[in-house]
């Protein structure tokens, strides 16, 4: 097999090999285009001394891409085929990339402890289904995560970079924003994609940041951001009267903490959500 980055042709011989119908299920469609790949790796402006988290490797596109750049590369991969089958890619197509790399066979939200070296970045293309409670999960496990890049579904990525008061604002933004800044870094057209989904894709960047200055803990915030969007058009006082005991104890809490009883969920930011945990 020739060596470098995966082509369609390389995809799909893979696919035949391992008898491998892509699952929509697992969100499985596989980037074929080496131009797109090199920019995905680029994007996520990586040193390469960097340690790279990657969710979902597939046929081994974005792993080659980023064993390429890297000191090292840890990919979780659900797929008992797909995770037999990437150190073999990578010993056929970039040979002393081999010894960089570590495949862990699981789904990703059980995973809470890698081998050494610890990742720095994650960078991934993030099945559909799963990408926020994935990525979420992989910022809380791994604290030495300090940055990455992701793809997501196009709509998904407008959610993780909204701020307050968009209309697509909602519990993934708020809850991210805890992590890291976010920021859309590019799309990505279903073209490159086999089997071609039929969304578009975004490339999100994130940077971690100290999480907001509260005497709370963070499932304590989460919990007051999970009934703040829960029924989103409703007034705060109303909201969390569930968590508070009653409107009127809800609205108390609002005020100590500085928030209009009657505001919405949706104009509050990650610190405003922490501060108000913190009223006892």
């Amino acid at each position: 097999m020739a060596e470098g980055l995966l082509d369609p042709r390389t995809i799909r011989e893979l696919a035949a090999e391992l008898d491998l119908r892509p699952s929509k299920q697992r969100g499985q469609n596989f980037v074929h285009d080496a131009n797109t790949v090199r920019r995905i790796v680029a994007a996520a402006e990586l040193r390469p001394d960097d340690v790279a988290l990657e969710i979902g490797p597939g046929l081994g596109s974005l792993t080659l891409g980023l064993l390429e750049q890297l000191a090292w590369v840890h990919a979780i991969e659900i797929d008992d085929r797909l995770a037999g089958r990437l150190p073999r890619t990578v010993a056929e197509r970039l040979p002393a990339a081999l010894d960089r790399l570590t495949v862990t066979e699981a789904d990703a939200l059980s995973v809470t402890a890698l081998p050494a070296p610890q990742p720095t970045a994650v960078v991934a293309n993030l099945p559909y289904n799963v990408s926020v409670p994935v990525l979420l999960h992989v910022l809380a496990t791994f604290p030495g995560v300090a940055k990455g890049l992701v793809m997501v579904q196009s709509e998904v990525a407008d959610r993780l970079v909204a701020g307050p008061g968009s209309k697509v604002y909602g519990v993934p933004s708020v809850k991210l924003a805890w992590y890291c800044s976010a920021r859309r870094a590019g799309s990505v057209p279903p073209s490159v994609f086999w089997p071609v989904p039929n969304v578009d894709s975004g490339l999100v960047a994130l940077q971690r940041r100290d999480p907001p200055d509260t005497t709370a803990t963070r499932q304590q915030v989460f919990a007051l951001i999970d009934a703040a969007f829960a029924q989103r058009r409703k007034m705060l006082r109303s909201a969390l009267a569930g968590i508070y005991g009653s409107s009127a104890q809800a609205s108390s809490a609002l005020e100590a903490a500085g928030i209009e009883p009657t505001a919405r969920g949706e104009v509050l930011d990650v610190h405003d959500f922490a501060r108000l945990a913190a009223v006892a």
